[in-house]
């Protein structure tokens, strides 16, 4: 299904043979991905708050003839996740600069402060956008957001209006809709993928606190190992440690959907119907005119896998780098 009229459609995203089921869609593009050697250039940028944040450079991002895309992964995603290494791959094959930003604390290391990053982050997203403009005066800039950083990406767009630096941006699989989908990943088999990034969220809460021991943490370390819901970990550390009330005034002040209406740059939504992680409420009902929604009736979260599962292939991979080749052509006609 492709709304919006005067936007390109997507080619269709077909299911790999025998995996139409959203959880095959989502496990095995995990599985089944090439393990592709990336080579990347390491910068830790330094924040004003005296934070840090890991960024991954292609080796032919210096090269402005193309655009320089940024990558922003999911909920304790990282260069090893399976979505990034493919995209970054494909991207640069197609000679495309690529950057890898990690949100804070995600690059393995526990960052330097009790805050960590959240849903609707962009203040270090739209910093680091102002560096590139200042590196590349002349470059454009493209975004691809995955899940949380797809949130992130969709937000940004929003706020920054007209001052936007990017000239196109891709959301894939972004929970727009922070409280319905928290409630949906504490649902059925959902519940699998909730224990796990239950599990990674801990795990970096973990190294914070044995990597600064004096951190004033709102709970302790038991009370952190008891939390048993994306919600009840949002509600008391994503929420206290980044100035909201509660759980409820951070999906209500971060949601993704609620932003949109301000969007003014290029702006493609990738959504599927049968996405695990996801409620229905994610799917925006009203469009401006710079926004193009491709919702599939399959791919699960962050799947979109086709051909067959002996010589799988990433839709996603092929589809986007079209649509910013589409998106580069157009403007630079302009």
């Amino acid at each position: 299904m492709q709304a919006g009229t005067a936007h390109q459609p997507l080619p269709p995203f077909k299911p790999a043979l025998g995996l139409r089921n959203a959880h095959l869609q989502t496990i095995l593009a995990k599985y089944l991905a090439p393990r592709r050697a990336l080579n990347t250039r390491v910068e830790i940028l330094q924040l004003p708050d005296r934070d840090e944040l890991q960024l991954n450079w292609s080796l032919n991002a210096e090269d402005c003839s193309k655009p320089l895309v940024i990558l922003l992964h999911g909920l304790e995603g990282n260069i090893s996740s399976h979505y990034i290494r493919g995209m970054f791959h494909s991207l640069q094959q197609q000679g495309y600069g690529v950057v890898l930003m990690h949100f804070r604390g995600c690059n393995g290391v526990a960052n330097k402060l009790p805050r960590a990053y959240h849903s609707g982050d962009t203040a270090d997203f739209a910093l680091f956008l102002q560096q590139c403009r200042q590196r590349y005066p002349a470059r454009r800039f493209m975004a691809i957001g995955f899940s949380l950083g797809g949130n992130v990406l969709v937000k940004y767009c929003g706020e920054s209006g007209s001052q936007n630096l990017l000239s196109a941006a891709v959301a894939v699989c972004a929970p727009l809709a922070l409280a319905p989908s928290s409630d949906r990943i504490n649902q059925g088999f959902s519940k699998v993928y909730q224990r796990y990034l239950l599990g990674r969220l801990k795990g970096t809460m973990q190294r914070k606190l044995v990597a600064h021991a004096d951190f004033p943490l709102p709970i302790s370390a038991a009370d952190i190992r008891n939390i048993r819901s994306i919600r009840q970990f949002d509600n008391c550390l994503t929420a206290p440690l980044h100035g909201f009330r509660d759980a409820e005034h951070y999906y209500q002040s971060c949601s993704g959907l609620n932003f949109l209406p301000a969007v003014q740059c290029p702006l493609l939504l990738i959504h599927a119907q049968d996405d695990p992680f996801l409620a229905a409420a994610v799917i925006p009902q009203h469009l401006p005119p710079q926004v193009q929604l491709h919702l599939s009736r399959h791919g699960g979260h962050v799947g979109f896998l086709s051909g067959t599962p002996w010589r799988p292939e990433y839709w996603l991979e092929q589809v986007i780098p079209q649509w910013f080749g589409t998106k580069h052509s157009q403007q630079e006609q302009i």
